[in-house]
């Protein structure tokens, strides 16, 4: 079992999406904790720049994304499983609606002037107008839903969710699965982040009932580590091994070994550069040297990344 590092901080919805998983799976691992917000040198040590929130260490291996990196942990812990047979186009299509559209009605409606006020009570104003920006430029493009907009689709996207919990412990059935995973985290800051804001919730029991069981997975067994404690794992891999499948799907017309980019499509959108070393069926690997880290190989997933050539310096 290679030791698991993730990058993470404790209010972060997408890094609750990962701990529950590692408690789903059991799996021991180790926390590094990193900023909310910008800088975040010793975070982009490791990735080039990629600045979201999880990031999954193994090694001198980097994963980006959550739904890359349940992938990865499924490949690492396959039972119990996240992608139930006959169902997993259905499990990773409902997820990725419940990473985008749900999360973002859920988090428009958390993060109005009472969720804020709640979330950073007690902190000093400097620290609040500082997030606000910087989640602000991380969402440049994006089309957020206002406020009351969001609430209005939040109450319905919690009844539709009631009602496929209707006779039933999880959203497909009698096991979570990765659509529950995606689904959970932006109601569990509803729940635990600004609970003030969760009177939302009561309407819906169905949906209260399976966030309990949903918590009572636990996050696994978590030990401490730092930054630099991570950094020095990185450096001291023998290798890369990340990559396993030498299937190359090339849909842009570029060679491996070429410089490149991958930026997420929308939120966050700060690229990574480096060489391309894999472009398979559903990821891209990044090759880069870093005088602290040494080698590191990031990994993308292809669905809802962008992969450009650069020009060599």
């Amino acid at each position: 079992m290679p030791d698991l590092i993730l990058h993470h901080y404790p209010m972060s919805p997408f890094s609750e999406k990962v701990r529950a998983v590692l408690g789903f799976k059991k799996l021991a691992w180790q926390s590094v904790l990193i900023p909310t917000v910008m800088p975040k040198p010793d975070l982009l040590t490791l990735t080039g720049g990629y600045r979201k929130t999880p990031v999954l260490q193994i090694g001198a291996d980097i994963y980006c994304d959550t739904a890359l990196i349940c992938d990865v942990l499924e490949h690492i812990q396959p039972s119990p499983t996240l992608y139930p047979a006959g169902q997993k186009g259905l499990a990773r299509t409902l997820a990725q609606w419940a990473d985008s559209t749900l999360f973002w009605a859920a988090m428009g409606y958390n993060l109005q002037k009472p969720g804020m006020a709640e979330l950073f009570a007690g902190l000093p104003i400097d620290a609040i107008k500082a997030f606000a920006a910087d989640r602000s430029a991380m969402a440049q493009g994006l089309n957020r839903p206002r406020p009351l907009d969001a609430m209005g689709a939040y109450k319905s996207y919690l009844r539709r969710m009631a009602d496929m919990l209707d006779g039933q412990d999880f959203l497909l059935g009698e096991a979570p699965c990765i659509a529950d995973f995606a689904a959970y985290h932006p109601l569990w800051f509803t729940r635990t982040q600004v609970p003030g804001m969760a009177g939302i919730l009561q309407a819906t029991p169905e949906v209260l009932g399976w966030l309990d069981r949903m918590a009572a997975l636990g996050h696994g067994q978590m030990s401490r580590m730092t930054a630099a404690e991570a950094i020095a794992v990185c450096a001291d891999a023998p290798a890369a091994t990340g990559v396993t499948d030498d299937y190359f799907q090339d849909d842009h017309g570029i060679a491996l070994g070429s410089l490149v980019s991958v930026s997420a499509e929308s939120f966050g959108a700060e690229p990574t550069v480096g060489e391309l070393v894999a472009a398979t069926r559903t990821r891209f690997t990044l090759r880069r040297r870093d005088a602290r880290a040494g080698v590191v190989q990031v990994h993308f997933p292809r669905v809802g990344y962008a992969l450009k050539q650069e020009l060599a310096t």
